[in-house]
């Protein structure tokens, strides 16, 4: 009976120690990893990646802003006066200001047919100063 109480005291002893936590074994070599995936995404931009100009950022502002340009102008499609593209590339080729005609002292050279609705909105850039006016023009010069 002593054997069969000492072989009983074994086989607890034996089953405690074979139940503790479990470790994995670790592969032998370098470890290796799992690559990663990655997602590559693209965006549209609408307007040209340019260095930025600090006096057509400000242009752009005043233009979406106060100066309420952007209800009658967009940048490639004529809404309700020409786009920015077709004023600057007239302006740009005739070497002509668009201070000028924004302050009221030059005839309008992109469209005419507007003029009576710009007209209007010489309330609003006549109140502008010449910085503000400049920065207009640069910003739409940049396109």
């Amino acid at each position: 009976m002593k054997k069969v109480k000492l072989s009983f005291a074994a086989l607890a002893v034996l089953a405690l120690v074979s139940c503790g936590d479990k470790k994995e074994a670790e592969p032998f070599g370098k470890a290796t990893e799992e690559p990663v995936a990655t997602e590559t995404t693209t965006e549209t931009v609408s307007e040209p990646v340019t260095e930025s100009n600090p006096l057509a950022d400000q242009g752009k502002e005043i233009f979406e802003g106060k100066g309420t340009c952007v209800s009658c102008h967009q940048p490639s499609t004529k809404v309700i006066g020409p786009s920015l593209k077709d004023i600057s590339a007239t302006y740009k080729a005739k070497d002509a200001s668009i201070v000028t005609f924004l302050k009221g002292e030059a005839d309008p050279l992109v469209d005419p047919t507007q003029f009576e609705v710009m007209k209007a909105n010489f309330a609003i850039t006549k109140q502008m100063t010449d910085e503000e006016l400049q920065s207009l023009e640069a910003y739409i010069k940049s396109f």
